[in-house]
């Protein structure tokens, strides 16, 4: 890997960051709060948010089994996403490389940041090979983004190859795990300290059923995370979010009861779509949703509009022609869909 700061931009490198009143007195006990030209009434909302959200990593720390200090929480996966665009990629010289097809956001935050953005088309079992991917990457490349499991294909790409892309690729490597729960693979965030150069994206949208609330992470090294906490704004993770997190957190049993059911959802849901006509094929998975072709993908999604339930529809989108994407619901949700299908004509 190359140094961090060589694979930073030098005026992040250099930045002084913001210092918020509630930075400067850090790590004292204070009962009287005249410093941030806050409202005193109206309490607990008159004040600002932690701005390290310290008392949400600790618990996230126990759940994660991750360091508290190698946790960047952000505005969603979304802001995770961004930020190495911002830290890393020096605008109309840098580039970045991803598989394709795969998570939307990657791409258009390579736009808006002026960054090329070179996709690699996986193979026809939605897989990489790391000699591609490395292969796609010059002196300008500093990230290469993964997806695990895959977003819209649903799979996990094998972990032989992802940790050569790691160990092969000099500069920073971003796997996505929003989909972990819903997977038997060993998440990526165990090897943080084998690999410094590895910055892995989790969420509370998915298994914890918190997509509302937008809360975003991003695990990796101490290094890393300080570059975020010195690019992100001071308050980047509202009140009310850490609140709902926290409470969240309290069961986390309940999460993997959901998981539980969900997987056996997807296990009934996937068999029904392979018996319908109209389905011609329905791909291996292992997130809360599966990807099937069918034989009309935009007639048949127009057709489920039209009754009121809306799924995804990939048609567009490079690997998944003729495509949609389903998205595990309850067993009502579920159930109201295949009957739908059932009557298609």
């Amino acid at each position: 890997m190359k140094s961090l700061q060589e694979l930073t931009r030098p005026n992040i490198w250099n930045l002084a960051p913001y210092s918020s009143a509630r930075n400067e007195y850090a790590g004292r006990e204070a009962r009287v709060f005249l410093d941030a030209n806050e409202n005193p009434y109206n309490q607990p909302f008159n004040r600002y948010p932690d701005p390290l959200q310290l008392e949400l990593k600790a618990a996230i720390s126990k759940v994660k089994g991750v360091p508290a200090e190698n946790i960047f929480l952000g505005n969603g996966s979304d802001e995770a996403i961004d930020l190495p665009y911002r830290c890393f990629c020096e605008p109309g010289v840098d580039n970045v490389v991803a598989i394709e097809p795969t998570y939307g956001m990657y791409k258009v935050c390579a736009d808006i940041n002026n960054t090329e953005y070179r996709p690699v088309l996986l193979d026809d079992h939605y897989q990489i090979t790391a000699s591609q991917l490395l292969d796609a990457t010059d002196e300008h490349t500093k990230i290469i983004w993964l997806c695990t499991p895959n977003n819209p294909t649903g799979n996990c790409l094998k972990r032989d190859e992802v940790l050569k892309v790691i160990e092969g690729f000099e500069g920073i490597v971003i796997v996505d795990e929003a989909y972990s729960d819903f997977s038997a693979q060993k998440t990526l965030r165990s090897e943080l300290a084998k690999y410094p150069n590895l910055i892995v994206l989790n969420t509370m949208s998915k298994a914890w059923g918190c997509a509302a609330i937008r809360l975003g992470m991003a695990f990796a090294s101490k290094d890393i995370i300080d570059i975020f906490n010195k690019v992100k704004y001071p308050y980047n993770v509202n009140l009310l979010t850490q609140q709902q997190a926290l409470e969240a957190l309290k069961d986390p049993y309940e999460v993997d009861n959901w998981v539980k059911i969900l997987l056996q959802e997807r296990g009934r849901m996937m068999v029904a779509f392979s018996e319908l006509p109209i389905c011609e094929k329905v791909y291996p998975t292992d997130a809360n949703f599966f990807l099937a072709k069918m034989t009309d993908a935009n007639k048949i999604y127009n057709y489920l509009v039209d009754r009121g339930i809306i799924v995804r529809n990939r048609n567009r989108v490079q690997l998944c022609q003729n495509c949609l994407r389903i998205t595990i619901g309850t067993k009502t949700e579920n159930s109201e869909l295949i009957a739908a299908l059932r009557q298609y004509q």
